[in-house]
């Protein structure tokens, strides 16, 4: 352990040159995080979006009297949306109101079994001993400690941080990590405390936000387990895009000028230093320096007309198949979030991530957000959000003609598991395939960005920085993939272009 003290750690990179004015390519949660903190910080902000409103990939779709969103759906983590507002000497309360979502899952098996998940520790353990058994709930109690144990060690040094190389691993926090465990698969990790293959399920899952199959990640992303199953779930009054409204609005009154309905052509620069966007018009935006929110390699190619070799390399998460419904029928025995887990589990990764098939017998998310917040439809009416995990673009599956057979079966599947009649009741749908992802500039149609593999991850996923004055936050670059994620990430961002603020405490370091 001593050996620490003379480990070489980097300062964290900065950007070079002034930067009074810094332009923001991109409404996402990353790119208005990090405009939160510059404006913050006194500097003067221009956010350029190319859709007429802010979000990102936390868009949406407004559909007689329906509103959907068409992204994240499961929202963790709150004392990071309230690090934003504070930036702003703000309070997150006067300007987004957020409900526990409880049960946070509602998880139903191929048996006929369900069981409900609570964040309230002794409210699941006794929700345990009930279904499964007295040892079963002294081995959630066990698994609790040990996430926790992960989130403490993790969430300064290793999430919310900047890392320049791998030597800024090398803490006393990295081997508290390896001696609990962390670096072992998440899955055998799992089993070591949880003995039920439903218990199994629900606290392995999470691994496939990261782009894994349980089997392949590391337990150190047990993590998000904490984040979602431990700390809690929320949903905003309004749906999810009222976070990102919420965020913008409160930029937007601190001086941040925001250009909607702009697209950004390409970034001017010229010997490694970027001075001005190019917009579709043909308008000139100068600026000091410059934050890119689009998806990495859509930045890189796309606005910086350059294709480093370290971005060909990259692996990419599966995708998903989003059915978003407009539905006369109200189903009574679900919850705000449901997982429906089918009869296979390990084998349906293999198809999905090592042969790139449709899963034969999958596992299946479906939310009901009307049930927090009726107003989101039209009186006596439901919405539906159901995602179904698919390969991504690699994989060979023609979506043009795959997307009406695949449709209604997924239809046929909610049907299969519960939901009589749910293709008679949709008044209004929307479909998002893998290729529709990839038109919203995600990279191989992939919504979760490059798989958190252990050589995608850390140090070792893509920085975010490149020449003197670009900076890249969101999902494909540190610390990763999830709101929590990009939220840390666009103050990361923003750090490499004001310096590292030695008063920072997040609300979130536990």
């Amino acid at each position: 352990m001593d050996l620490l003290r003379f480990a070489p750690r980097s300062t964290p990179r900065k950007v070079v040159g002034a930067t009074d004015h810094v332009v923001i390519v991109g409404a996402g949660l990353a790119g208005l995080s990090a405009a939160m903190r510059l404006a913050g910080a006194g500097r003067k902000v221009t956010v350029i979006e190319r859709e007429a409103v802010p979000g990102g990939r936390a868009g949406l779709i407004s559909d007689s009297g329906f509103a959907f969103d068409t992204g994240p759906t499961v929202l963790t983590m709150p004392d990071l949306i309230a690090d934003c507002f504070d930036a702003l000497g703000e309070r997150m309360e006067d300007w987004l109101e957020l409900t526990p979502v409880s049960p946070l899952y509602r998880t139903f098996f191929p048996d006929g079994s369900q069981l409900d998940v609570h964040s309230d520790t002794k409210l699941m353990a006794a929700e345990l001993e009930k279904v499964i058994g007295r040892q079963e709930a002294d081995g959630y109690l066990a698994y609790v400690d040990f996430v926790e144990k992960l989130y403490r060690y993790e969430i300064k040094d290793f999430i919310d941080r900047n890392i320049d190389t791998p030597f800024d691993l090398l803490t006393a926090n990295l081997m508290k990590l390896i001696s609990i465990g962390g670096f072992r698969k998440l899955a055998p990790k799992v089993e070591q405390y949880l003995k039920d293959p439903r218990t199994q399920r629900i606290y392995s899952f999470q691994a496939m936000y990261a782009g894994l199959s349980p089997y392949d990640a590391l337990a150190i992303y047990a993590v998000i387990a904490y984040m979602d199953s431990v700390a809690g779930v929320f949903f905003p009054k309004g749906g999810m895009h009222a976070l990102p409204r919420a965020m913008a609005a409160a930029a937007e009154k601190h001086g941040v000028t925001f250009k909607y309905g702009t697209s950004v052509g390409r970034v001017e620069h010229h010997n490694g230093r970027a001075t001005a966007v190019i917009t579709d018009s043909g308008e000139r935006i100068e600026a000091d320096s410059f934050v890119l929110n689009p998806d990495l390699p859509v930045a890189y190619r796309d606005l910086l007309g350059v294709n480093p070799l370290s971005l060909k390399r990259l692996k990419y998460s599966p995708s998903c198949f989003l059915l978003l419904a407009g539905s006369s029928n109200h189903y009574s025995k679900i919850a705000h979030h449901n997982i429906h887990f089918g009869h296979q589990w390990q084998g349906v990764f293999t198809e999905l991530i090592d042969k790139k098939k449709l899963m034969s017998d999958p596992s299946i998310l479906v939310t009901n957000p009307t049930r927090s917040d009726p107003s989101l439809a039209p009186d006596g009416k439901d919405i539906y959000y159901v995602l179904f995990p698919t390969p991504n673009l690699d994989a060979d599956i023609d979506w043009r003609k795959e997307t009406p057979r695949y449709r209604d079966e997924v239809v046929r599947t909610l049907e299969a598991r519960g939901y009589v009649g749910f293709g008679s009741g949709i008044e209004v749908e929307h479909i998002t395939t893998p290729l529709e992802w990839e038109q919203r500039g995600m990279e191989r149609g992939a919504p979760f960005a490059a798989a958190h593999s252990f050589v995608q991850t850390g140090p070792f996923r893509p920085g975010n920085m490149w020449g003197e004055n670009v900076v890249f936050t969101g999902s494909g670059t540190q610390p990763g993939v999830g709101v929590p994620m990009v939220l840390i990430s666009g103050r990361l961002a923003a750090e490499r272009i004001t310096g590292i603020d030695r008063s920072y405490a997040s609300r979130a370091w536990r």
